[in-house]
């Protein structure tokens, strides 16, 4: 079954993919952070900034360095608290949707020296969509706890990224958990992947590709069996 999307009541973006940390560190010359195999960490970022399938997007004030990310999300669908690490934690998901976390990496690159956020080179927008699919309409790839689904993301119909949704290091029982311990997870809450492996322009490098997001591009995910996310990117007005 495909639902519409619940109204959402706050956003915790996890860093779920090795692939992706490890490649990003690298290419500042950084090892892995052992504590990144502890837990599995999230930010915050901002319900109002959503937007859905075929909205616009433009980068934030100040950003010349416009990104997209390739994310799988879960929406909550039943009010849960102190969630167990494995497969009964999925009993209050409502299903799984499509997201991109835009990022303007200029500005984050700034706030990360700080040693807080990020914040604003991430809380300008958010996407999500086209719709909700229910974890029994995926039951056939969900395994391990981790659904095994292609994905891919395309600028202007041009391929740059490829991934698999099974890949993720953390489960999302364990986000799950993680998300819910001392805290009450409520309906419309969204727990996002964090971008999997080569899903993003930061990972693949802007020289690699022809340069960050501009106007006028489009930008579509794909995720297999929960359809296309798609937004053109505009000038600020």
């Amino acid at each position: 079954m495909r639902l519409p999307l619940p109204p959402v009541a706050s956003i915790r973006d996890f860093y779920a993919f090795e692939q992706h940390v490890k490649t990003c560190r690298r290419q500042r010359g950084l090892d892995m952070v052992p504590q990144w195999y502890e837990i599995p960490v999230f930010y915050f970022s901002n319900p109002a900034g959503v937007i859905g399938h075929g909205d616009p997007v433009a980068a934030p004030q100040g950003s010349a360095a416009l990104d997209y990310e390739l994310e799988l999300a879960c929406v909550i669908g039943t009010a849960a608290r102190d969630l167990p690490a494995d497969d009964r934690a999925l009993a209050c998901v409502a299903g799984f949707t499509i997201m991109n976390d835009w990022s303007a990496r200029d500005l984050q690159r700034r706030e990360m020296a700080v040693g807080l956020g990020p914040s604003k080179s991430k809380d300008f927008a958010t996407s999500l969509g086209p719709e909700l699919v229910t974890l029994d309409a995926l039951s056939d790839v969900y395994r391990d706890g981790r659904l095994h689904l292609e994905m891919t993301a395309t600028v202007n119909g041009r391929v740059y990224s490829r991934g698999n949704a099974g890949t993720m290091y953390w489960s999302w029982p364990q986000l799950l958990a993680h998300a819910s311990r001392d805290t009450c997870l409520r309906p419309g809450d969204v727990l996002g992947s964090g971008t999997v492996g080569s899903g993003c322009i930061l990972e693949l490098t802007p020289e690699a590709v022809g340069g960050w997001l501009k106007p006028g591009d489009v930008v579509e995910l794909w995720i297999e069996r929960l359809g296309v996310l798609r937004n053109h990117v505009v000038a600020r007005s």
